[in-house]
């Protein structure tokens, strides 16, 4: 298969940009490409769409060329009656009505379900589709080549990896979205659709921009009043404005709703009432939405109500709404995210990890033939690292998904870059082995390995009203590489972001150099600073999901455990001494993961329980890995800042200056990460680092340790959330605090950092003066308006950040003083204060 990855030509190179822009075009900005009059003569002028109906998605190809070349080159393409010659022309056509109307029969491609043909020879260009969808992907593909500055000859077919190709948004009826960080849902708001749909057009260009074929509309913790007869008149005007886009609209259904909302006194899936009743409404939403794509169920999940309620099974439960849709070519979405939250730790053998294989892999053979059972990517919940799901390797007669993650829940919730796909193709490309074959998990999905024909993909993406979506710019690379891999998972990561590089911000080659350097190496850099060794991402899992909190994931019923104690940390899950989890796998991969001596590093936490000391592969015992693999992350996270500020003045200011704050915040708290992990740590094993960098900070100045007027110590919680464990916030919410500490740092220019805690419910105002002259202000918004986590209203890991005055000259023997004016619950809280020679990362 032909990759989107070209040669591109000295016309690619834009100049600077000059506009503003917000980032709701995406990558579908379509920016203006230089072309003088002999390139542009070379271009087609007409248009020619056979069986271009209205809302077809044929129509919808035409509009989008004649837009993109109107913005791209300030060229209209005049449309033309249907006609086979296309000696100066762009034609669109499915493949059917190319043969119908130009009575072709030789070298005619032959095209999978969606795939689509593109030839391009200068003004000659011919788009045809196996279906309308297909080639409005050709249409697409065309119009992404011409957006990167390639006008080559090309000539190929490419035909999509899987049928399935969705994605799920989390939105609640009530407008709020569940792990959404960019913003409230487009779709919903005060219990019913919105009116105005111009976001979601948008968001179905994107999606059929990377060729997603169907959308979950609302959260998998489904509200049943999704089926009122109001909101599925709502959900048909919304698959009225995605249809044109080849984007099929689907829901997620709530186990429970025959009772809740349909007045009946079970919902048992096998009452012969519970089924005409959900036959009824599956009709009703089909009288709706013809075109409805089918449902998302997840049932005896995290109180989720489901058949266990009844002593069913899940595939009895499935097959309840498979059957229902079966008239109507609807498919099931069932998620195998099922297991039990209360789990007793104190069980060596208990094991959250092993719930998908220990529920499903007994059904195998038991679903409707439209069953697809959806699988995360891991064991356990879209971690920084996890070995693949087993449960791949044990459904031979099932279709399967797999379920990726494009909102950041656990990995930094879009205020971290971090670049994803590098670590889906860790999961895309392993080979589980099954009967000792090559059994690659991109193969499975595919349906090839098990001879299954309804398999694919879904991603968590969670876009919200945020004119970026993500609520970063730089997140959106997730969500377009997404669509890449899920029509083509051979595709190579780095490859997959340079077009997107180029067609969201610019051809100009430091542009491409550098937000490739820094997206490669992100995902590396946060599984540094957040956890590694394969002991999970270390963050709060009782609380946000998001800042560092390591000791939450141990004495609960969750079972994202690391065992950690004074002695030794992880989770043994061989067969011979820990709880079995390795023999879920096919034989090769169990006895690969079941020795220490045959586990990658990058994975011995996550099946293995060792000392602290124990020597990895690379050498190093665990905790000192730990030590240096923290301050690596950290480091690498600094570099992001610099490399980003190299281009300003080539991209528009407004995005430039909002990934610019997103870097400088991830710099300052990856440090925090680093040093609450590292503390914590040490603290509970007291085996110091080699280095002499844990708990050694020459250049801080502790809060705590200054002269305070209206200020008082504070002793934060998690202990590791602060440095030397206390921090200073004022004596009320009334009071102006002030700190003050003579400087002792040889004269010269330094970089002054201020670590604070920023809480929801309050905007503080700080200033920081040096012999009473102001070096600089801010106000504690961020976490209100700047960034898109889940706010936090306590001093912990989720609300500590820093703020960086650079270039500021001290004398020795200067009065450092900060003002502190508390507003609200949030009480101008302060840890430390840092005064850092240029380039020296704290």
């Amino acid at each position: 298969m032909v990759q989107f990855g070209f040669a591109f030509s000295l016309l690619g190179l834009l100049l600077p940009l000059a506009a503003a822009e917000d980032g709701f075009a995406g990558w579908l900005r379509f920016a203006p490409v230089p072309c003088d009059s002999s390139c542009l003569q070379g271009l087609p002028s007409h248009l020619t769409l056979f069986n271009g109906t209205e809302g077809s998605p044929i129509e919808t190809a035409g509009a989008e060329l004649n837009s993109g070349f109107q913005s791209i080159f300030s060229k209209d393409l005049a449309t033309t009656q249907s006609r086979c010659d296309t000696s100066s022309s762009v034609l669109v056509a499915t493949l059917e009505e190319f043969r119908h109307k130009c009575n072709a029969t030789i070298g005619i491609p032959e095209l999978d379900q969606d795939g689509f043909c593109l030839r391009s020879a200068g003004k000659s260009v011919q788009i045809l589709g196996q279906s309308e969808r297909g080639a409005l992907y050709g249409a697409y593909e065309y119009l992404s080549l011409l957006a990167q500055g390639n006008f080559s000859h090309v000539a190929y077919t490419s035909n999509p990896h899987a049928p399935i190709r969705w994605v799920n948004q989390w939105d609640n009826m009530d407008g709020s979205i569940e792990r959404g960080f960019g913003g409230s849902s487009i779709f919903f708001k005060n219990g019913r659709v919105v009116e105005d749909l111009a976001p979601v057009k948008q968001y179905a260009r994107l999606l059929a921009s990377t060729r997603i074929n169907g959308l979950i509309v609302n959260n998998v913790n489904a509200n049943a009043t999704l089926l009122s007869s109001e909101n599925m008149k709502g959900l048909a005007r919304i698959a009225d404005v995605c249809r044109p886009y080849g984007v099929q609209i689907g829901v997620s259904l709530n186990f429970a709703s025959p009772e809740t909302l349909g007045g009946l006194d079970t919902f048992d899936p096998l009452n012969a009432n519970v089924v005409a009743w959900w036959n009824n409404i599956t009709n009703s939403l089909y009288d709706h939405v013809p075109d409805l794509a089918g449902y998302l169920v997840k049932a005896d999940s995290e109180g989720q109500p489901g058949p266990n309620t009844y002593n069913r099974t899940l595939s009895q439960g499935a097959n309840l709404f498979a059957r229902a849709l079966q008239p109507h070519g609807g498919i099931l979405m069932y998620r195998a995210f099922v297991y039990d939250s209360n789990l007793n730790e104190s069980d060596w053998k208990a094991d959250r990890a092993k719930a998908a294989v220990q529920y499903f892999k007994d059904l195998d053979g038991e679903f409707e033939e439209n069953v697809v059972v959806q699988i995360k990517y891991g064991p356990i919940d879209f971690q920084v690292r996890e070995p693949v799901s087993p449960l791949f390797a044990n459904l031979f007669q099932t279709n399967t998904a797999i379920e990726l993650q494009v909102s950041q829940e656990y990995l930094g919730q879009q205020n971290h870059l971090v670049y994803l796909p590098p670590l889906w193709k860790t999961i895309l490309d392993f080979d589980l082995r099954v009967d000792h074959k090559p059994s690659r998990v991109r193969d499975i999905i595919s349906g090839e390995r098990f001879n299954r024909t309804l398999s694919g993909w879904a991603a968590v993406v969670n876009v919200g009203t945020n004119t970026t979506w993500l609520g970063s710019h730089i997140a959106m690379s997730n969500l377009y590489a997404y669509g890449r891999l899920a029509w083509s998972p051979e595709d190579d990561s780095e490859r997959i972001l340079q077009d997107w590089i180029r067609l969201t911000f610019g051809s100009h080659p430091q542009i491409i150099n550098t937000i490739t350097n820094i997206s490669m190496a992100s995902w590396p850099a946060y599984e540094n600073y957040s956890g590694n060794l394969g002991i999970q991402t270390l963050t709060d899992i009782l609380y946000t999901h998001y800042g560092p909190n390591p000791a939450s994931q141990d004495n609960n019923g969750w079972g994202q455990w690391t065992r950690a104690d004074h002695e030794s940390v992880g989770m043994d899950r061989t067969v011979g001494n820990g709880t079995g989890y390795t023999g879920q796998y096919p034989t090769e991969i169990a006895q690969r993961y079941e020795y220490l001596n045959s586990t990658p590093d990058d994975l011995v936490l996550w099946f293995h329980h060792v000392p602290w000391t124990h020597r990895l592969h690379s050498g190093k015992t665990v905790i000192q890995h730990f030590y240096d693999a923290h301050y690596a992350g950290a480091e690498t996270a600094q570099t992001f800042i610099t490399q980003w500020k190299s281009l300003n003045y080539l991209i528009d200011k407004e995005r430039y200056d909002a990934v610019l704050d997103r870097l400088i915040y991830q710099a300052g708290h990856s440090i925090v990460w680093r040093d609450a992990i590292n503390n914590f740590y040490y603290n509970l094993t007291d085996i110091p680092d080699q280095k002499r960098r844990v708990g050694h900070h020459p250049w801080r100045i502790e809060a705590e340790s200054m002269t305070l007027h209206g200020y008082k110590p504070y002793t934060v919680s998690p202990f590791e959330t602060a440095s030397n464990v206390t921090a200073i916030v004022t004596t009320s919410n009334s009071t102006t605090g002030t700190a003050q500490t003579t400087l002792n740092f040889p004269t010269g220019t330094y970089d002054i950092g201020v670590n604070y805690y920023d809480l929801y419910g309050g905007e503080s105002r700080w200033t920081l003066s040096l012999n009473d002259k102001v070096v600089g202000e801010w106000v504690g918004n961020f976490r209100n308006h700047s960034l898109g986590n889940s706010a936090s209203i306590y001093m912990d890991g989720h609300s500590a950040t820093r703020i960086t005055f650079q270039g500021v000259k001290v004398q020795k023997g200067d009065e450092l003083k900060i003002v502190g004016q508390p507003d609200g619950v949030e009480p101008a809280p302060v840890d430390y204060v840092v005064v850092l020679p240029a380039g020296l990362v704290d």
